[in-house]
């Protein structure tokens, strides 16, 4: 384990105990191909800008052939990002134990033995971003966090990708206009929702040190911030492999057709999951990885935008 600074900005040096594909590990974190906190080249090298207690601060990940991961940091967030460099890979979570209770699970953890949770230490810019997902599809909420961080975010600090960019800061959003929450297509409940939380946004960083169940229960005291935000959260922020997004729209059905052979609500959704506490999210993330697609009965729910109406 190396670190230190060069031209290139500060760098770190891992070699995790375990294979660990980044742009694998990190995906969850990535909003669509258009994301501007995101770039990646030719699948080698991850960049991500981002906000850090100490400052914003842009990162570079690539791994050489030994399995070393390095990481260049740029900012005032270089340092702290640097040090969270084996937690944001996964180190903090431990799929050992994890057994599995049906076929398809089973096969999907043999042959991806090493599915892990990232784990960024900071709620503030995963909040964001799920909060622009409820309710609505993902390419509607995609493009919403497009325009939000390209207008309102400020460019990454160091050598960045021309167009990377990072999150808006709680300030920065709290200073939105209307107008402009309507422009990038964001309805009036979560922009309500995304101001709660940018009005105790240094406190909502706290969940990461509770952790699993107290830590979501923290987010969940935010109007407008409900079970499934929570969860999506916990499962980026702090890595939780048990916190189930429940009141997906999609995830119920995949779990129910993948183990059941039939569609299941929330409810039933947890009775099949059961087995699986205290790595239930684990589970659903194997279905989701295992290739299995739900049948399709009608067409797809149809994008709105809130720019028009």
């Amino acid at each position: 384990m190396q670190a230190g600074t060069t031209t290139d900005g500060a760098v770190r040096e891992w070699r995790p105990p375990y294979p660990v594909d980044p742009a694998g590990v990190l995906s969850p974190l990535r909003r669509g191909r258009g994301d501007p906190t995101w770039h990646s080249t030719d699948g080698s090298a991850v960049w991500r800008a981002g906000t850090t207690p100490d400052g914003p601060a842009t990162t570079r990940l690539s791994r050489r052939g030994d399995g070393t991961v390095v990481m260049h940091a740029w900012g005032p967030g270089a340092a702290w990002s640097l040090d969270g460099l084996p937690e944001l890979l996964g180190d903090g979570d431990d799929p050992a134990e994890f057994v599995a209770h049906h076929p398809l699970v089973a096969d999907a953890h043999r042959r991806m033995p090493g599915i892990r949770f990232c784990a960024t230490r900071r709620v503030w810019d995963v909040l964001v971003p799920a909060v622009l997902e409820q309710k609505v599809t993902s390419t509607e909420a995609r493009r919403s966090w497009r325009e939000l961080c390209r207008r309102f975010g400020d460019p990454a600090p160091g050598p960045a990708p021309a167009g990377l960019r990072l999150p808006p800061t709680p300030a920065q959003i709290r200073a939105v206009p209307d107008w402009e929450w309507h422009r990038a297509g964001v309805d009036s409940a979560r922009r309500r929702a995304i101001l709660a939380c940018a009005v105790v946004a240094h406190r909502l960083e706290n969940a990461c040190t509770l952790g699993g169940e107290p830590g979501r229960e923290l987010l969940r005291r935010v109007p407008g911030i409900g079970v499934w935000t929570a969860a999506e959260v916990a499962q980026r922020a702090w890595g939780d492999p048990d916190a189930v997004s429940v009141g997906d729209f999609h995830i119920p059905a995949l779990v129910g057709w993948a183990l059941l052979g039939r569609p299941i609500d929330d409810a039933q959704m947890l009775s099949v999951l059961s087995p699986y506490v205290p790595q239930r999210a684990r589970a659903v993330r194997y279905v989701e990885l295992s290739g299995f697609r739900k049948p399709r009965f009608g067409p797809r729910f149809s994008p709105r935008d809130y720019r028009a109406m």
